[in-house]
């Protein structure tokens, strides 16, 4: 009986029929024969309560499951299946209040879905992680009703599920397909002039109208008393590295998502598309110390040992240490390699403090330095001001954006590539970057 009671619901229409009656039995003062028919309304809707109550009691009528992708990805809308499945033999309306993982902080789910007698029906909706680790999803809940619409019967399923939201698999493929399809101008990506070539030896071949004369192989023409030319072709297999900040300055958040899990989405992304183009890549991530250290591969597989240990890499709140970077990069990475560091700068003195550090890596190796414009200060200072706080918050954001244009132009005048992107533009930047220092032959 109590678990009769438990699962017993009364209806927005059970609530006005009762305010209707008591309209009548209040009308009935004035005119006594709507006295008896008030009671004559009450006893029916009694009836019809009896009867609702037989035909969503009379048997179990309805089951649903839950279904989940094996893993989420992150800042993607990542699709959840409900499956339905009415025995009744009569339609019924079901409420579904599905318990959502805790991350979302979403306690107002709630989704009304119709089904004919006997029919089974699937529901879809999106859920949106910001954040990396275990979602943990609790009971499914419908509430059923019937086309008498005064009661509702609660079905509970014990239904608690884990999934694991890894880096953004989903803007992976999407970069991956596209490169494929070499239409990665379509979304922004550039393609860049080749500018001379490098220099992977590959065979002697007979001189054709149009070869470089530079390449003209004296030695090989004298042997074959004709024109021979060297044919080079592009260097493969070369060291990629991605480095990621994981100190306090990449746990700002922009569009909720923080700016250490744009890094780690783009790396993911990035390291698929070099993958592709046969170069070998690897990963750091470091804050005060460093921690996960992938040596540069080629094998098409090591993206799962990359795509695990970006699922573990969190930010902390401690400052970053780019001289022990440095460090170790002087003692683990001996050949000249494309290093990619995801950082942020809000002040040019911290700038300052890193570069005889930066400067120290890019003697060696072609280092990319990519750091975040700031869209909310791009935003106010945009916007029109209105009064004397409204100029003085304008004057100071356009201060930060010619902060973070000298910063770019001071690691440049040292040789160092640099990239400045807002955050929602991370991954496209970044491949760009990395397609335009390929086809210049800077490795």
């Amino acid at each position: 009986m109590i678990k009769f009671f438990k699962s017993l619901y009364l209806t927005p229409r059970f609530f006005y029929v009762v305010a209707a009656i008591v309209v009548l039995f209040l009308l009935s003062y004035g005119w006594n024969g709507l006295y008896g028919i008030t009671w004559l309304v009450v006893l029916g809707i009694c009836v019809l309560m009896l009867f609702e109550v037989a035909m969503l009691y009379s048997r179990a009528g309805l089951s649903a499951k839950r279904i989940l992708p094996e893993k989420f990805s992150n800042s993607d809308n990542n699709e959840v299946l409900i499956q339905l499945d009415n025995s009744y033999a009569f339609s019924i309306k079901v409420g579904i209040v599905d318990e959502l993982p805790v991350q979302f902080q979403k306690r107002d789910f709630f989704k009304v879905i119709n089904l004919q007698g006997k029919q089974r029906n699937t529901f879809m909706y999106m859920a949106r992680p910001v954040e990396r680790g275990e979602y943990v999803f609790g009971n499914l809940n419908l509430f059923v009703t019937s086309v008498i619409g005064l009661l509702r019967k609660r079905y509970t399923f014990s239904n608690e599920q884990m999934v694991k939201v890894y880096p953004s698999f989903i803007q992976m493929k999407k970069y991956d397909f596209l490169a494929i399809d070499n239409r990665l101008s379509h979304i922004g990506l550039k393609k860049i002039r080749k500018i001379g070539h490098t220099m992977e030896f590959e065979q002697i071949k007979e001189y054709v109208v149009g070869d470089d004369v530079r390449t003209v192989n004296w030695k090989a023409s004298a042997k074959h008393a004709r024109l021979m030319v060297n044919q080079f072709q592009d260097e493969k297999m070369q060291p990629v590295y991605s480095i990621i900040d994981t100190s306090r300055v990449m746990k700002m958040p922009f569009n909720e998502l923080k700016l250490v899990d744009y890094a780690i989405n783009s790396t993911l992304a990035f390291s698929n598309i070099a993958l592709k183009k046969n170069d070998k890549v690897g990963l750091i991530d470091f804050s005060n110390t460093i921690g996960n250290f992938l040596p540069a591969q080629a094998k098409k597989t090591y993206l799962n040992n990359i795509l695990d240990t970006l699922y573990n890499i969190d930010s902390k709140f401690l400052d970053s240490d780019i001289g022990m970077l440095q460090a170790l990069v002087r003692r683990r990475i001996t050949h000249r390699s494309l290093l990619l560091l995801y950082t942020n700068f809000e002040h040019i003195s911290s700038l300052h403090r890193q570069l005889p550090y930066l400067q120290a890596i890019a003697k060696k190796h072609v280092l990319v330095v990519i750091f975040f414009e700031n869209t909310e200060l791009r935003k106010l200072s945009d916007a029109q001001p209105e009064n004397l706080a409204d100029i003085f918050d304008k004057t100071i954001a356009q201060q930060f954006q010619f902060d973070k244009k000298l910063m770019v132009r001071e690691l440049q005048q040292r040789g160092i590539q640099t990239v400045l992107t807002a955050p929602e533009d991370l991954t496209v930047n970044t491949i760009n970057k990395y397609l335009e220092i390929k086809a210049r032959g800077l490795l």
